[in-house]
C-alpha cells in the first residue's frame, strides 16, 4: 500500500483486525479507499489469526459521510459507474466473508456510510456521536452502493422506501428502534468507545468461542436468507457437517460431557 496515500488504517491484535477509515475530509471514499478496503478485506480472509473483523472510522466525528462527492461530480459517467460497481463487490465481499464484522459507528454515518455499516453483521454505535441516514435523494440520486437493498432486508420495503424518499436523518436510538443499530455504547471519548468495542469483539474469539462455529453461523444466515429454503437447509446441514469435524467441536462436546468450560482453539 503508498503509504503517502493511506486511506485506511490497519491492525491486528488478539484475533481481532481494525480497519479504520482515514480521509481527512470526513472519512469519505473515494475509488483509492475502496481499493485499499478491498485489499484489508482479502487480507483478513487470509490470515487464520483474524477472527473478528472491526470496521470504524478515524476520529469522533465521522464514521463515514458516503462517496466523495466532489470526485464524483469531475469525473465521467462510465467512471461513476464502475466505481460504484467496485464498492458494490467491495461491501459484497465483506458481507461474504466467513468471519464476523462488527461496525462501530463513532461519528456521523450517512450515505454510502451507511451502506458501508450495513454490509457488517453487527452495528454498534457510540451514544450521541452523531445523525445516521440514506440521504442520497437530496442529490437527485439513489443509495447505489447497496443502501435500497440492505435496507429493504433490516427495515422491510414501507420503512425502507419512505427512509430513502425523504432522506431522512436520525439518532443512533432511532437506528435501535428500525433494527439498524445492535447497541449502543456510553463512551466519554473516541477511546474510550474504541475500547469498549475491542472488549466486546474479543468475545467472539478463542478460547472463549468456537470462532469457525460463529463464523459459519453467518454464513449460513447470510447466504440462507437469499435462497429457497430448502437450499438453505441444504446449505446449513453441509456447514454442521463441516463442524462436526473440528478440533472445537470435538473440544465443546467433551467440555460439555465433563462439565467445564470448552477452551477453543480456532480449529
Amino acid at each position: 500500500m503508498d503509504q503517502t496515500n493511506t486511506k485506511i488504517e490497519y491492525q491486528t491484535a488478539d484475533g481481532v483486525a481494525f480497519i479504520t477509515l482515514c480521509d481527512a475530509r470526513a472519512n469519505t471514499y473515494s475509488y483509492e479507499m475502496m481499493q485499499q478496503l478491498d485489499r484489508a478485506i482479502l487480507d483478513t480472509r487470509m490470515d487464520d489469526a483474524v477472527q473478528v473483523i472491526v470496521i470504524t472510522g478515524k476520529g469522533e466525528k465521522f464514521f463515514c459521510a458516503g462517496a466523495d462527492i466532489q470526485m464524483l461530480a469531475n469525473v465521467t459517467p462510465a467512471f461513476k459507474y464502475y466505481f460504484c460497481l467496485h464498492a458494490n463487490e467491495t461491501l459484497n465481499r465483506l458481507e461474504q466473508t466467513p468471519k464476523l464484522v462488527i461496525a462501530a459507528i463513532n461519528g456521523h454515518c450517512v450515505g454510502g456510510g451507511l451502506e458501508v455499516a450495513m454490509a457488517a453483521d453487527i452495528r454498534i454505535a457510540r451514544k450521541g456521536a452523531g445523525k445516521m441516514g440514506l440521504p442520497e435523494v437530496s442529490l437527485g440520486v439513489l443509495p447505489g452502493t447497496g443502501g435500497t437493498q440492505r435496507l429493504v432486508r433490516i427495515v422491510g420495503k414501507s420503512k425502507a422506501i419512505e427512509l430513502m424518499a425523504t432522506g431522512e436523518l436520525f439518532g443512533f436510538e432511532r437506528g435501535v428502534e428500525l433494527g439498524i443499530v445492535n447497541r449502543i455504547f456510553e463512551a466519554e471519548t473516541g477511546e474510550r468507545f474504541v475500547e469498549m468495542v475491542r472488549e466486546y469483539a474479543s468475545q467472539f474469539t478463542t478460547p472463549k468461542k468456537a470462532a469457525h462455529a460463529v463464523g459459519r453461523i453467518k454464513r449460513a444466515v447470510q447466504t440462507g436468507s437469499e435462497i429457497s429454503f430448502e437450499s438453505a437447509l441444504a446449505l446449513e446441514r453441509e456447514l454442521q457437517q463441516q463442524l462436526f469435524q473440528s478440533e472445537d467441536a470435538r473440544e465443546g462436546l467433551q467440555a460439555y460431557v465433563e462439565q467445564r468450560p470448552p477452551q477453543f482453539k480456532g480449529r
